[in-house]
């Protein structure tokens, strides 16, 4: 018998019977989904993001542009990078620039300006299609707009977030969003800066991916 066969033979030894009950997914997440109000997930989620060593910073629909001017200039950054065919990517185009800050449309190919990319391009603007509570997680979907190299390159990733799309669970963010019916071709999921245990078990921040978060969490109108 082949390693091949040996292995496939596990398999079906191991195949729970077919007339076995599916478990009851919905039922023990019923039994086991804390209560809370939006004002709780939000407080639940900002203290579980920033013991990954985040930062984030209570904004309105206002005022975020303002606060990520704040943010960039305290850091020393006169660079930001966003999507030109987004809401927010056009207030901050509109209006950062004339606070000294020059904002960068990622609109082309990234074969035509890949260096550019990688080693002059300090910081990005995305948002968040939601965010989990339990493990301080923002959900990215990213797409033609806001490519998934705009959360994945820039050393500073900056995050727009509704405060209203946290949800207490994983599970909950998935069977209220609608996964089954419209899953992404890719989702990110962002529980802080990269980080990497590979050294001598060290964890270390910074290894893989942005070495810095910023969530700009954006809430009632203050």
């Amino acid at each position: 018998m082949s390693a091949r066969d040996r292995i496939l033979a596990k398999l079906k030894a191991t195949a729970p019977a077919e007339n076995r009950p599916e478990p009851d997914v919905d039922g023990w997440f019923a039994g086991h989904r804390l209560v809370e109000s939006a004002a709780d997930k939000a407080t639940r989620f900002r203290s579980m993001i920033e013991l990954a060593h985040a930062e984030v910073y209570a904004v309105s629909s206002a005022n975020w542009v303002q606060k990520l001017w704040e943010v960039l200039s305290a850091k020393g950054l006169a660079q930001l990078l966003v999507s030109p065919n987004t809401e927010h990517g056009q207030r901050a185009m509109s209006q950062l620039p004339e606070s000294g800050i020059a904002c960068k449309g990622y609109d082309r190919a990234i074969e035509a300006w890949k260096d550019e990319m990688f080693h002059h391009t300090p910081a990005s603007l995305t948002t968040a299609r939601a965010a989990v509570a339990e493990t301080g997680t923002l959900i990215l979907w990213p797409d033609a707009d806001e490519p998934r190299l705009m959360s994945l390159v820039p050393p500073v990733h900056i995050v727009l977030l509704d405060a209203g799309k946290i949800y207490n669970t994983f599970y909950e963010a998935i069977q209220t969003e609608g996964w089954k019916d419209c899953l992404p071709t890719n989702a990110l999921l962002i529980s802080g800066p990269s980080k990497t245990a590979d050294i001598q078990v060290t964890l270390a921040y910074g290894a893989h991916g942005p070495k810095e978060l910023i969530v700009l969490l954006m809430g009632d109108e203050q």
